[in-house]
């Protein structure tokens, strides 16, 4: 892989734009096809289909900020040459559901494989190799660090992320229309980009967001033990 994505002191704008579409691209290799956000079980347990945006936009007020902030601080500890295991402890301590850890952890695996191919001499992903089970903010926060993304870009990222996730599940749990889904995304960016000044300056673990989603905390508990499903959270 070219040197130029080695570089975050000094990263090419050109570079980190190009970075960061590859990285919210669903054909990336992380397993990300894998994942419905908490929407299989929701519909299971009767969320009516057309309630779709505002359960994307309950999700980016909780589970994703936290997500997102926690990648923040970890991108924040890999460039001052810091460790990241408070901050995997704090983002445990804010997802109570260990089915939701679980599945972050299983996408942190995934996102560590990338980083090897795609960093392989990043010294600020040294710390990725020594952590068993990485969570999915943790490693994005580090990927974000070797591949010179700015905090904001990376709270994009995991807004966008998400809502992706869950709006790309919903066609093959609940058919509808592509360009209809489309514009469900589009029209969240107002909610992905508050997300922003929140999170993308923090460096303090104890400073994460904690807010409460019990409903999709016990969603993904019964999708757990749920054998025959289409999605693996």
């Amino acid at each position: 892989m070219s040197s130029e994505l080695t570089s975050p002191e000094h990263p090419s704008p050109g570079i980190t734009e190009l970075l960061l579409m590859l990285l919210a691209d669903a054909r990336l290799p992380t397993s990300g096809h894998t994942q419905s956000g908490g929407l299989e079980p929701a519909l299971r347990d009767g969320l009516d289909p057309s309630r779709l945006v505002e359960y994307c936009r309950t999700r980016l007020a909780t589970v994703t900020l936290t997500e997102a902030a926690t990648a923040v601080v970890c991108r924040h500890r890999a460039l001052a040459g810091q460790g990241t295991d408070d901050v995997e402890l704090a983002w445990a301590a804010r997802t109570p559901s260990d089915a939701q850890r679980a599945a972050s952890r299983a996408m942190g695996r995934a996102y560590r494989r990338l980083a090897r191919h795609l960093w392989p001499d990043a010294a600020v992903l040294g710390e990725l190799e020594a952590v068993r089970h990485p969570s999915r903010p943790r490693a994005l926060g580090l990927v974000a660090a070797a591949g010179g993304l700015s905090g904001g870009q990376l709270v994009r990222l995991v807004g966008y992320d998400d809502v992706q996730t869950v709006v790309s599940a919903s066609l093959k749990l609940s058919p509808g229309d592509p360009m209809k889904a489309a514009g469900w995304v589009l029209g969240l960016r107002e909610d992905i980009e508050s997300m922003v000044p929140r999170c993308a300056d923090l460096v303090d673990p104890h400073l994460i967001p904690a807010l409460s989603a019990p409903l999709m905390e016990a969603w993904a508990q019964d999708h757990a033990a749920t054998t025959r499903r289409l999605f693996s959270a």
